[in-house]
């Protein structure tokens, strides 16, 4: 059974938002398929919704993942509307990537949940259940390109400290969408080697696969 090979695996930053879909749908269900015409949106993209009226309108100002989409149709990865009514309306507008040219190497999504401590004095060991997952960490090293637009945000992404949006997207079409704080960004050079940056983020909220 063969394996999937990193070759090809792209790395994005976001870098600002598109322009609004127009939605004219969405069924109840989890996860919650929205229809607008001819949207463009790709699977790991992130929409922010808003203008949804009825009482699917508790989605307005949430940011989901699209998933299954179809010419016409995406599905909300992570959104349930069982039991909530879709009376018109809506939009999704998507943050907008940009692909850190020069990737080399990457490793992370190395988290685990905490362990809550359920000992009691009718304990005969410590027991435990899971906690919050902890996504963990997630690096990457690239070839340093000083002009190039992804690497330059996200130098900037570790300068403002803000938390900032990828989407890596593997060779077999699967992506993983996470939000990070950018923690380091060091250059690193040798004889007869190109100049190389070690980038170390920290992972805020879930990774989402679609």
């Amino acid at each position: 059974m063969s394996g999937i090979s990193a070759q090809g695996s792209t790395l994005q930053v976001a870098t600002g938002t598109g322009g609004a879909k127009t939605i004219t749908a969405i069924t109840v269900g989890f996860p919650a398929i929205v229809t607008s015409a001819a949207h463009g949106l790709n699977n790991g993209d992130v929409v922010t919704l808003a203008g949804i009226v009825g009482t699917m309108s508790s989605l307005n100002g949430t940011s989901r993942v699209v998933s299954n989409k179809t010419t016409n149709t995406f599905a909300l990865l992570d959104a349930d509307t069982t039991g909530l009514v879709y009376t018109s309306g809506g939009t999704a507008t998507p943050v907008t990537y940009t692909k850190i040219n020069g990737l080399l190497t990457f490793s992370g999504f190395d988290g685990a949940p905490s362990e809550l401590d359920t000992t009691d004095l009718d304990s005969t060991a410590m027991e435990y259940i899971a906690g919050l997952k902890d996504e963990g960490k997630f690096g990457f090293e690239i070839k340093i390109l000083k002009t190039d637009a992804g690497q330059i945000s996200v130098r900037a992404a570790r300068t403002s400290g803000a938390l900032t949006g990828f989407k890596l997207t593997l060779p077999d079409t699967s992506v993983a969408t996470f939000n990070a704080l950018v923690k380091t960004f060091p250059s690193s050079g040798a004889v007869n080697a190109v100049l190389k940056g070690s980038v170390d983020t920290k992972i805020s909220g879930p990774v989402v696969w679609s």
